[in-house]
């Protein structure tokens, strides 16, 4: 499965209040509508009864679309992180073998708290990295220094906007497609 010498990685920065969900959801929707293969998962925030803030964090994998709760409920006066270690675990478990030979992006909504304490779903962004697979993901302070930490180099910084986002992420997949293409057609006779 590694496509020699195509390492694409790339990362949103947003800041805190900005709709990132919305936005990585519109580009997967457009990359399925191309005939993207993607693996990987999206965030969706949804709101409780009473408009709170934010009542559930739901993950949906973009190959099986099942859905995985990765929050818990605190309750409305708690300051702690709401993540819910053993649904992000569970979702982590899919997404290991959503990556497969054919996957020609990993779109992975967030590298956050858990990735930067070196667990969520860092093993997938590196199992991605490792198989040649180009990564899109989102990162906002305080994470980009673990991010930086984390990719040593490799990624670059996009703007949290729809047309250089889906822009790089279309180029990608043109890359890995070609990368594959030429490993597939038979060698020019000497």
């Amino acid at each position: 499965m590694p496509n020699a010498g195509i390492v694409k990685i790339a990362a949103v920065i947003f800041q805190g209040g900005f709709a990132i969900d919305e936005l990585m959801h519109e580009v997967a929707t457009r990359l399925r509508a191309d005939g993207v293969r993607l693996a990987g998962a999206v965030q969706e925030n949804l709101r409780g009864p009473d408009e709170e803030a934010c009542a559930a964090m739901i993950l949906t994998d973009l190959k099986t679309q099942r859905r995985f709760r990765i929050s818990q409920d605190l309750g409305k006066q708690a300051d702690a992180c709401r993540l819910d270690a053993a649904g992000l675990a569970e979702a982590g478990a899919l997404l290991e073998h959503s990556l497969d030979r054919d996957t020609e992006l990993m779109l992975l909504n967030r590298f956050g708290v858990a990735e930067a304490e070196g667990g969520g779903l860092r093993s997938i962004f590196a199992r991605a990295i490792e198989a040649g697979v180009p990564v899109l993901t989102a990162v906002r302070p305080p994470y980009t220094e673990a991010w930086a930490e984390f990719h040593g180099g490799l990624a670059i910084d996009l703007p949290p906007m729809f047309e250089p986002v889906l822009a790089w992420a279309r180029e990608s997949v043109r890359l890995v497609r070609a990368a594959r293409q030429g490993a597939l057609s038979p060698a020019p006779p000497v």
